[in-house]
Formats: structure tokens, C-alpha cells, sequence
């Protein structure tokens, strides 16, 4: 987080540049810049009752994103954001667009306008832009954009511990550089922090979220050798579950040598003994 914050805190930062009391209203920004901070709620769920409007001014409850078997990357963004909002989005655009699944069958994202007064059009648009950036279809299905009303906003950011405010000086929202990670019964299970998401830990974050379903052997093999470690803001090797796997390896060619070994005796003292 306190990366995040640097990025936003350099934003309020040439803001207050622009003003002629320059030390009162940097002073300003750095006081609400401890507003913004996310409070994890891993293993919660999310209210599947809320309602938003899509990208198609369709007005939908968020539990039809749900229940269909696969996992759901949550973004909270507002889509007339000047800065950081658009480098999150192209951040997870170009993370998603390196991974070897598809959006809207194995996992789905959602994002929805923490701006309540942001209208479905500017949705579609800002969807467009950015999916046709990445050669996604500006109208895929796999990545829904929504706006809402300022109570369902607010129950869902608080669902999920995204804490932010408007600054009515800059006329902006504050707040973190965060996605979140869901199961289909919509549980968090992942935040993954920054700009910029590794292929690796966006596919670690979704198989963890659906529990192994989706991702092939090999994919589940890694997922066993890595762990979520929140200093790092990432996945990386968990030595403990590396040595069981050695260990497993090592009893497994000891029992094929030892095997040989029996063979090969059985067959010097009888060379008719395994002839059947």
C-alpha cells in the first residue's frame, strides 16, 4: 500500500502545485491521503442482491455473475479518473491479456464506478477503449462495466474494505490501487495490489479463488509450490510444500532403484523365475 499511496500522493501533489498557497494545501492532501487504505476482508462475501446498471443500460443484481463455476475479478475504478483509475485498468487489461484463458468462460471481471454520477454510456465507452486496446472486443461479454447509485457503491466498497473519498478541491476521487479477487459463491479470497498484475498471480489468484477448478495439471502442481506472501504483494515459492514435494520425489526413485535392484537379483539366482 504504501506504493499506492506514493502514486496518489504524487497526483495531490501536482494539484496542490497549481495552487497559490501551496504548503497548506499540500498539508491537505497528505491529511486525506490516510483515508485511503483497504481493510481486507478475505473469506467474506460480497451483498449478491445489489444492483447496478451494465455497460448496455441494462439494470442487473450482481448475483448473476455468480454461481456459473468460475471465478470473478472485482474492480473498483471510476471511469472519468485523470490518473490512477486508467493505469490500473490497463494494468489488469495487459495482465488478463497474457493469460492463457478466457474472460467469460474460465473467470469473469466486473467493474463498477465508485463516481454515482457516471452514466452507463461513459461505461460503454471507457470499456470500449480499453478492451479494443488489448484487441479484446469493445463489446465482450467477458468484462462488464457498471455505474450505480451512491448507496449500493458505498455497500459494496464497504463489502470489501475500499476505502476512499471525493476531494472537492481537485474534484476527484481519492482512493487505492486494488482488485479484487472472488469465488463464483461470491467470497473474497485475493487482493492483488498496484499497476502493473503478473500473469502468475492473476492465474495463482483465480485457481486459489475456484478452489482448483479451473487450470490444467501442471498449473495446480504450481499452485501447490507457491503461496500469497503480503510483503511481496505476490505469489512466490513456499519452501515448505517444495521440500514434500522433494521428498515424495526422492522416497519415489528410491523405491524404482530399489525395484531394479530386487529384479536384477531374482533374475541371477533364477533367470526363469519372472519369465511369466
Amino acid at each position: 500500500m504504501k506504493i499506492i499511496k506514493a502514486i496518489i500522493f504524487v497526483n495531490l501533489i501536482f494539484a496542490a502545485l497549481a495552487s497559490d498557497s501551496f504548503s497548506q494545501v499540500a498539508a491537505d492532501r497528505v491529511e486525506k491521503l490516510e483515508k485511503i487504505d483497504v481493510d481486507e476482508h478475505l473469506g467474506a462475501g460480497i451483498p449478491l442482491d445489489l444492483t447496478f446498471t451494465n455497460d448496455r443500460g441494462e439494470v442487473v443484481p450482481l448475483s448473476s455473475y455468480f454461481g456459473q463455476g468460475r471465478p470473478v475479478i472485482l474492480v473498483l475504478a471510476y471511469y472519468d479518473c485523470p490518473m490512477l483509475c486508467t493505469l490500473v485498468l490497463n494494468g489488469l487489461a495487459k495482465g488478463v491479456d497474457q493469460l492463457d484463458w478466457t474472460p467469460g468462460k474460465e473467470f469473469s471481471l466486473i467493474t463498477v464506478s465508485i463516481d454515482p454520477t457516471e452514466t452507463a454510456q461513459l461505461a460503454a465507452a471507457k470499456k470500449k477503449t480499453l478492451l479494443e486496446s488489448i484487441g479484446m472486443s469493445g463489446t465482450d461479454p467477458g468484462w462488464i462495466f457498471h455505474v450505480g447509485k451512491e448507496p449500493e457503491i458505498k455497500t459494496l466498497a464497504d463489502a470489501v474494505g475500499f476505502k476512499y473519498f471525493y476531494d472537492e478541491k481537485i474534484k476527484e476521487f481519492a482512493h487505492p490501487a486494488v482488485v479484487m479477487i472472488l469465488g463464483e459463491d461470491g467470497m473474497i479470497s485475493r487482493y492483488l495490489y498496484g499497476i502493473e498484475f503478473k500473469k502468475q498471480d492473476l492465474k495463482l489468484a483465480l485457481m486459489e479463488a475456484s478452489d482448483g477448478k479451473i487450470g490444467n495439471t501442471i498449473d495446480k502442481f504450481i499452485l501447490y509450490c507457491y503461496h500469497y506472501d503480503s510483503a511481496s504483494g505476490g505469489y512466490v515459492l513456499f519452501a515448505t510444500n517444495l521440500m514434500k514435494l522433494g521428498g515424495l520425489a526422492t522416497l519415489g526413485l528410491m523405491v524404482i532403484f530399489l525395484a531394479i535392484l530386487w529384479i536384477k537379483d531374482r533374475r541371477r539366482h533364477d533367470p526363469h523365475a519372472l519369465a511369466h
